[in-house]
């Protein structure tokens, strides 16, 4: 018998098929065979397919925070930070295409309201990280004292709206600037001088 498979590779590897084939059309024979393992070895790891799916899934979502999170505890200056964490965010998904295509295929990975968030936990980490930063700059007297729980929530949606129209929908190059112009607005303002 094989010596057991490192459970990240399995998720990359299982990855690799989801985003070739979609959810349905992958077998856990194919993952299995892209492993050099039998089926039968792969239910050690995992209970069934949706099973797969879901840890895999929950994996390339848990790594995308992970960079966001990295680039953004490298930073102090709370408004840079702020920056850093919303086009780290965005620009993952140009650098991950098999994340990019299992999302394009499957949509309802990424739901707009988070009712419908198969992944609830995992994108709460996001609201949470979000939040941090609100708080930190508020603390430090950078941003206005808004409510960052409701803040949060507002920016995450926004995130997600351009995540799905940038990544899923279409790669329009109009959006990315759009996505550009929403940070800067979220971070300056609209009006010229501070509204009393």
């Amino acid at each position: 018998m094989k010596p057991r498979e490192d459970i990240e590779t399995i998720y990359q590897v299982a990855l690799s098929a989801f985003s070739e084939f979609g959810y349905r059309k992958t077998t856990m024979d194919d993952v299995a065979g892209r492993l050099n393992m039998t089926k039968g070895n792969l239910y050690l790891y995992v209970k069934n397919k949706k099973d797969l799916y879901r840890k895999t899934i929950s994996h390339a979502l848990m790594k995308w925070q992970s960079k966001v999170l990295e680039a953004v505890d490298n930073e102090a200056d709370v408004k840079k930070k702020f920056s850093i964490m919303c086009f780290k965010a965005v620009e993952y998904l140009s650098e991950d295409l098999q994340l990019r295509q299992v999302l394009i295929r499957d949509p309802d990975i990424f739901p707009m309201f988070p009712s419908k968030d198969p992944f609830y936990d995992i994108n709460r980490n996001s609201v949470e990280l979000i939040k941090a930063i609100l708080k930190q700059g508020i603390a430090e007297k950078v941003f206005r004292d808004i409510d960052p729980d409701r803040v949060s929530e507002v920016v995450f949606m926004v995130y997600k709206m351009f995540i799905i129209r940038m990544y899923i929908k279409t790669e329009d190059k109009l959006i990315h600037e759009m996505f550009e112009d929403t940070v800067d607005l979220f971070a300056h303002g609209l009006f010229v001088n501070e509204w009393v």
